[in-house]
């Protein structure tokens, strides 16, 4: 069942936390991985069925227990289509791994995409979005980088009265961008969260949620407040022992007027702004620093998938 089929799968990069929006606020940023799945006739060789280029080739595995592969048979299987065995990938990847821009939310949503596919060309019915973030959100431990991944936009996610993870859309200013400064070390995401208390003031809460209200009227209506709408008290200074250098940056930019921002669990830091003229803004603020600087506009979609037939 299934052989011969190729599933073509982009899933966009992603921001979370967005400052005062901790495990909540998420976007989708317009560069995107790709993997291309293939159902063979036969059972091809678990330790050998995935291939790797661009970042993290030289890390990631390149066998079944490769997460997108994991994701991708682990829900087929639930589906009753027990096709991971005859399954490859070729992964194309643009996305910075374990630089707080949702490299491991794209892979499960890839997993998802991937399933999901060929679920439907086997005569299921599409998974729902609600299955498909609930899917997501089992493998990732929370949605905000999930939801992006796959809805693209800005999205608010959340737990709702039943206890079920859920997403909305925010209309996102037209003229908004995105500039990032990534730098070369890496952070694991829980290293990140060991630092951050149990508890917190009860002012601080209170401030917090008010700048959240700001951030999704600034982000979609007065791109003009981000400054004062991504203030954060929650996270980013709890963590600054495991990133020094990138609040560093965060204080400076700020300092000069930009609304900059811990992208995810860090290190890599978001600036989000309008004009033609941000990237030298934010350059000139990090002058010879060493990190890359990528200029980008949130993607208004998600993942994408196209299913064809091996010629």
């Amino acid at each position: 069942m299934l052989a011969g089929l190729e599933v073509e799968v982009e899933v966009p990069a992603t921001s979370a936390n967005l400052g005062a929006g901790y495990d909540s606020f998420g976007m989708a940023l317009d560069f995107r991985d790709s993997v291309h799945a293939r159902i063979s006739a036969e059972p091809v060789d678990p330790e050998a069925c995935v291939t790797v280029t661009g970042e993290g080739a030289d890390a990631l595995p390149s066998g079944a227990d490769h997460l997108i592969h994991r994701v991708a048979r682990e829900i087929l299987v639930s589906r009753g289509l027990d096709v991971g065995r005859r399954m490859t990938l070729a992964c194309t990847n643009v996305i910075p791994q374990s630089r707080g821009m949702g490299s491991s939310a794209s892979a499960v949503v890839a997993g998802i995409a991937i399933a999901d596919a060929l679920s439907c060309a086997a005569g299921m019915p599409e998974a729902s979005a609600g299955t498909k973030l609930a899917w997501a959100t089992r493998y990732e431990g929370h949605p905000d980088n999930a939801a992006p991944a796959l809805f693209g936009g800005v999205t608010i996610s959340f737990t709702n009265i039943g206890g079920a993870a859920q997403s909305v859309s925010v209309p996102v200013a037209p003229e908004l961008r995105v500039v990032l400064a990534v730098p070369e070390t890496r952070l694991d995401t829980a290293v990140a969260r060991a630092l951050l208390p149990d508890t917190i003031p009860h002012a601080e809460a209170a401030a917090n949620s008010a700048v959240a209200g700001l951030f999704v009227h600034a982000i979609s209506h007065d791109p003009s407040l981000l400054l004062e709408a991504t203030v954060d008290r929650l996270h980013q200074n709890y963590r600054r022992p495991a990133m020094v250098d990138s609040l560093e940056r965060v204080d400076a930019l700020r300092a000069a007027g930009l609304a900059a921002v811990v992208s995810g669990a860090g290190p890599t830091i978001a600036v989000l702004g309008t004009g033609a003229d941000l990237v030298r803004r934010v350059r000139t603020v990090l002058g010879d620093d060493d990190v890359r600087i990528i200029d980008t506009v949130i993607a208004d979609a998600g993942v994408t998938t196209t299913v064809t037939e091996m010629a």
